[in-house]
């Protein structure tokens, strides 16, 4: 290892829903450093959330959220001239920011008016556990699932 490893940062929680995940969720969902409209993007899909479900719009989306997070993934790797996917586990961190990033990119492809709408279509797609983002972390697990026979090259 030739330098030290990187501090976590620590991420202060949300101001209205109190919660460090809303916080990773907004910075993930913020492009070009402009986080105040991805703040309001996010409270406003949440209101609209809330509206249409009748439920608590933070368990709802945090229930979206453990929806699309996904156990393990295939990575690959190069065994004598051939290439194998391998099924691994995924560390704590890496499964969230994959399915906050996989909510937010499916989210950017619906069809509503507004982000807001949009965003809070794929939350409660993904609390239904249907929609774009659950579909990949479906996708993921049979991939896995398919390559089970290529485990024992793990790294």
């Amino acid at each position: 290892m030739r330098k030290a490893r990187a501090k976590k940062r620590e991420v202060l929680p949300d101001p209205v829903y109190n919660n460090t995940v809303v916080t990773k969720f907004i910075n993930n969902l913020m492009l070009s450093g402009k986080k105040q409209l991805a703040t309001k993007i996010f409270h406003d899909s949440l209101a609209i959330v809330a509206k249409k479900t009748n439920d608590s719009a933070l368990d709802v989306f945090l229930k979206a959220l453990n929806n699309v997070t996904p156990q393990i993934e295939v990575r690959s790797r190069r065994i004598g001239g051939a290439t194998y996917q391998i099924p691994s586990e995924i560390r704590q961190e890496r499964k969230t920011s994959m399915a906050m990033k996989w909510l937010t990119q499916f989210a950017r492809n619906r069809n509503e008016k507004s982000m807001a709408e949009k965003l809070a279509a794929e939350i409660i797609a993904a609390f239904k556990e249907e929609g774009g983002a659950f579909k990949k972390k479906e996708d993921t697990h049979k991939m896995a699932e398919a390559n089970k026979a290529f485990a024992h090259f793990k790294f």
